[in-house]
Parts: structure tokens; sequence; C-alpha cells
């Protein structure tokens, strides 16, 4: 893996011609319906309002990457075409989007799938998953080699240039990606100036937006907007939402004409 320094880093190698993101799931950290919970969201026959955790499949020309391997992953890919992953970008270490990275062995038939992630949460999968970062794994142990990543240096998958963007989760220091023309952020409060400059000139945001109300740790739909605005991608998405956000056909109908509700196998292509 080789390192640049983003300010250094030439804007052309950003800009992949054709992208495709699948969303896995675009639930927060306890689904909808959450269990227990028989409120109007949770007990909707909408298919658009279950939502599973948090996680993406972004397609370039030459790869095929994925955005956080939540709890739900295996059973997001059963109905899918099984094919190589190229790469698995980690947000942060909560349980919702690392919980499922053991599901990635089948993929380990295609070669070693690697997880970028930065210092400390690399640290932690070590001491969640020490089997598989040992020298002599058992047979079966997902291949899953540990690529860290700073914030602000860009890396490659094959030819796809790849971003990682400093965002706070409360007070809790996480990273989003940018992919080209695309910006992904989840868990996100606030951003630091440096990210949003990282941003610029982006055609698809997808971007949390937890509820309606205001929360300590995530952005609320108020606080998501503005952000979108500052950003000015030309499509916006919102994900990792609960069920205090609402229904989904009624809260798409109120927002910009540009910014959307993403739903679990929605696929946007730009």
């Amino acid at each position: 893996m080789i390192n640049y320094p983003l300010k250094s880093y030439p804007l052309e190698k950003l800009l992949i011609k054709e992208m495709k993101v699948r969303i896995l799931g675009s639930g927060t950290s306890t689904g909808v319906p959450q269990i227990g919970c028989s409120c109007p969201v949770c007990t909707s026959p909408d298919p658009k309002d279950n939502r599973l955790r948090a996680s993406a499949i972004v397609e370039t020309e030459d790869a095929r990457i994925l955005i956080d391997c939540g709890p739900d992953f295996r059973a997001q890919v059963l109905h899918l075409p099984f094919e190589k992953i190229d790469g698995v970008l980690i947000t942060h270490e909560h349980y919702d989007h690392v919980g499922g990275l053991d599901d990635l062995r089948p993929f380990c038939r295609f070669g070693a799938v690697p997880i970028y992630a930065e210092e400390y949460v690399a640290q932690a999968l070590r001491l969640r998953m020490p089997y598989c970062f040992v020298d002599h794994r058992y047979p079966g142990v997902p291949d899953i080699p540990l690529q860290e990543v700073v914030a602000g240096q860009a890396f490659s998958i094959h030819r796809a240039e790849v971003v990682p963007l400093r965002v706070m989760h409360g007070r809790l220091p996480i990273l989003g990606y940018r992919i080209g023309r695309l910006g992904y952020i989840t868990d996100m409060l606030t951003m630091p100036e440096e990210s949003y400059e990282q941003l610029e000139g982006i055609d698809v945001l997808i971007m949390n937006a937890l509820r309606i109300a205001p929360h300590p740790t995530h952005q609320s739909l108020e606080e998501a907007l503005k952000a979108a605005e500052r950003i000015r991608a030309k499509e916006t998405y919102f994900i990792h939402m609960s069920h205090d956000m609402g229904l989904h056909e009624k809260v798409e109908k109120g927002l910009p004409e540009n910014v959307h509700l993403t739903y679990d196998g929605m696929e946007i292509i730009f």
C-alpha cells in the first residue's frame, strides 16, 4: 500500500469514470425494527422501513470495496452475486460496523481481503479477533490482513483512490472516506474544516442522519441537512437511521429535491 500526502495528490487521480454503490444496510446500531418496539415505523409494512446495520459496497471500474462489515453482513450478501471483495474500509471499531468481519471467510477463496482501518481500530480488531492476525492461522480462518491508514493520506485499492477523512463521533475520532466522486460518512456529529475541503467537488454524498431530534454523538436530520448544504454534492443520501427518523415515505417527501433517504438494497449509479 502506498500513501500519498493529500495536498500533493493530483485531483485527476480521484476522478473515477463510473461508480455504483449498493446500500447493504441503512440502519443504526439497533436496526429497524428495533427489538421490543411496536411504534409505527417498527411495525410498518413498507420494506423501506426495514433497516439492517449500515454498510455499502462500492464498485469502480476495477475494484469492489466494502465499507464497514457489521453483524448483518451475512444476511446482506447471501442473495448477491458471489464476487471478489478487493478491500474493506472500516470507519470505526463499534460492533455494528465490524461485527461481521469473520463472515468474510468465504470471500477469501478469491485471495486475501485487506482491512483498511486507522491504528487504534486495527489494535482493537487484533484484540477482538486475535485468531485472524497470528503468524500461523488454523485452517478456515479468514485471511483479512490489516492495513493501517491515516486521515488525510490517500491510498489505492487497485486504481480506485481512497482518501480517509477525519470526522468526530461525539468525542471519538473516526473515519469517513472519499472514493473518487463519492463521499461516505457515518456516525458523524461534527467534522473539521480540512475534511470539508477534502470533499470538494464530489458528485454523491452518503452521510448519516440518525433521527429528527438532536443526539449527543450523531447528526440529527437538521444537522445533516446543514452539512449537506455546505458540502454541495450533486446528490445526497442519508444513512444510519433509527426508527426515530420516522416513516421513509413521509420523511422523503419533505426533503430537498437532491436529498434522499437510503434504503436497504438501494443502488446508486453515477
